[in-house]
């Protein structure tokens, strides 16, 4: 727990899960960093409303259970303004009941997912399928050849829409999706799936299998050969930090499609990434897509919101944060749409070569083109 002694009015209090530990925790450590940054640098410029800021940050632990548990915390006994975090969609869901179901608090979900969310108190600032999959797709398909798609899958909600929206998008392109599996998040064993991507001869595996169960499933299809003889391997999630877990072979050649790349060279996210590589220099990087952008991008819109607003009451601070604006972001500025609770942002695909991500193509801003949210459930 942080702030910083701006006056002797009360703090604004902010909670952040972020999974430090657990297989998300290559991610969780980083999107704690990005808090610490974000708070430290509001607080250095005076807090919010001539008040400081308190960062209260707890371990998700990569487990649902936990964090719903410390959601519950946060809002009963901490009594904080607002909640941001979460990676996974389950967790999402986790943080949901006690944040916003039963506690009433407005809750910013960082993470890159599959959309649809659509509740007066929950805000997202990540990509959404809209975002990732509809201009993505068309360019892979357009600048390759593909024509069948392969889909490997953790067994979770982000997938299973993932999934619906890519058939989709395939086949309004004249592709055709060939194959379609399912498994636990921690599974291991892909001997048999890869031969059956082999035996189907699909052009593109487009991967949805998530840390931990991962790893194992792109070094098994490494060693098929599957890349090696021309098939094209898409993960639309991956960033550099989970480029950096895995050997650099495995994933040569892969695609992604994220607000933003360490190759992004507007001056303003140069800077950004200077920043936290001089803060924390060692350990999990600043990255786009999972949470560190989404993070950075919510708390900056939520402070804007406050600042508008004049004051913490919820209503008043849901209101302006319906239209809050970014001039500058990671990856470009950043607003929302009014209505949706989601965020217009400038994408980018990405390919991994050596290593690391480069840009080969830059999207601009793209709406999330998501449904509209209902009134506001009035709390004052």
């Amino acid at each position: 727990m942080t702030a910083s002694p701006i006056s002797g009015d009360d703090p604004i209090r902010v909670g952040v899960i972020a999974d430090q530990t657990g297989p998300l925790s290559i991610i969780g450590l980083a999107n704690a960093n990005v808090a610490r940054m974000v708070v430290g640098d509001i607080n250095a410029k005076g807090g919010l409303l001539d008040r400081p800021l308190e960062l209260h940050l707890e371990d998700g632990a990569t487990d649902d259970e936990v964090a719903a548990e410390v959601a519950r915390k946060l809002v009963e006994q901490d009594e904080v303004d607002v909640v941001l975090g979460g990676i996974y969609s389950s967790t999402r869901q986790a943080i949901k009941g006690p944040v916003v179901v039963e506690g009433k608090t407005l809750y910013i979900y960082p993470e890159q997912y599959e959309g649809q969310e659509s509740d007066p108190l929950i805000f997202c600032t990540g990509p959404v399928p809209a975002q990732q999959v509809d201009p993505f797709i068309p360019w892979l398909m357009r600048e390759t050849g593909a024509k069948t798609f392969y889909l490997p899958s953790a067994d979770y909600i982000w997938p299973h829409v993932m999934n619906a929206r890519v058939r989709e998008v395939v086949t309004a392109n004249g592709g055709e999706v060939v194959g379609e599996e399912y498994f636990p998040l921690d599974h291991e064993g892909y001997r048999e799936t890869v031969g059956r991507i082999r035996a189907s001869g699909a052009d593109v595996v487009f991967n949805t299998t998530v840390p931990p169960g991962v790893v194992p499933f792109l070094e098994q299809l490494h060693d098929s050969g599957f890349t090696a003889r021309g098939g094209r391997l898409v993960c639309t999630y991956f960033e550099e930090n989970l480029l950096g877990a895995v050997p650099a072979a495995h994933v040569e050649g892969l695609y992604s499609c994220l607000d933003y790349y360490h190759e992004v060279a507007d001056p303003f996210s140069r800077n950004l990434l200077a920043q936290y590589d001089a803060l924390y220099p060692a350990g999990p990087k600043f990255t786009g897509g999972s949470g560190c952008s989404g993070l950075y991008r919510g708390l900056r819109l939520w402070a804007a919101a406050v600042t508008e607003a004049g004051s913490l009451a919820q209503d008043d601070v849901l209101a302006a944060l319906d239209h809050a604006r970014i001039a500058e972001g990671p990856g470009g500025p950043a607003a929302m749409v009014p209505g949706q609770h989601h965020v217009r942002m400038h994408m980018y695909i990405g390919q991994a070569r050596d290593g690391r991500f480069e840009v080969v193509e830059t999207l601009g801003a793209i709406d999330p083109e998501e449904r509209l949210v209902g009134s506001p459930v009035l709390t004052s």
